[in-house]
């Protein structure tokens, strides 16, 4: 389980956030709301331990985060609002390195009916920098099931997404809520996913 504990940030002399409390358990999808600038994503990278806090703790299975990096990133993945996926590669191509890197045992079959559902099945010879933006942030989501890991950390995972595919990513969470993964994920707008608990910044 995450835990924060009063965390504050503070840049340049700018408090970006104080004092914020939540905790992150098994089958528990925490959302953080906010305008545009409003910290959400500097939350999420002292999470990843990317940005030291001003104040306050992250603890993990009940030790500092500091303390306990290696197990706390064997159970994490991380989705940025930009993507992490090779540009100049295909999709197929980086859908090989993804299940190489992360040792991953899913199968073709799961991989195409995956792709099916995000539509994406059309462009596996495709370069990556050929595809609108909404298609890239699709493929990113194939990362969480490739990578398998209880814990999904995400930055504005609905942007620039149609309606359709924020449902297929709401039927997702669903899944991945009720196998006891947990989930945090950012927002600047409004959805149907059914979240357990929202963190206002």
């Amino acid at each position: 389980m995450i835990l924060v504990k009063d965390l504050s940030i503070e840049r340049s002399n700018k408090k970006i956030f104080e004092n914020v409390n939540l905790s992150l358990g098994s089958g528990k999808i925490i959302l953080l709301k906010g305008k545009n600038g409003s910290g959400k994503t500097t939350l999420l990278k002292a999470l990843l331990n990317l940005i030291e806090p001003s104040s306050g703790a992250i603890y993990w299975k009940g030790k500092l985060l500091k303390k306990n990096l290696y197990n706390f990133f064997n159970h994490v993945t991380y989705i940025a609002d930009r993507t992490s996926s090779l540009s100049k590669l295909s999709v197929k191509e980086n859908i090989k390195i993804w299940k190489k890197i992360f040792l991953s045992n899913i199968s073709n079959s799961q991989v195409e009916n995956i792709l099916k559902t995000l539509k994406l099945d059309i462009y596996l010879d495709q370069k990556v920098n050929s595809l609108s933006f909404g298609e890239t942030k699709k493929l990113e989501f194939l990362r969480l099931i490739i990578e398998n890991k209880k814990i999904w950390i995400l930055d504005e995972p609905l942007s620039n997404l149609d309606d359709e595919s924020i449902d297929v990513i709401a039927q997702t969470f669903e899944d991945h809520r009720s196998k006891e993964g947990s989930i945090i994920f950012s927002s600047h707008q409004e959805s149907e996913i059914n979240v357990s608990e929202e963190v206002l910044l």
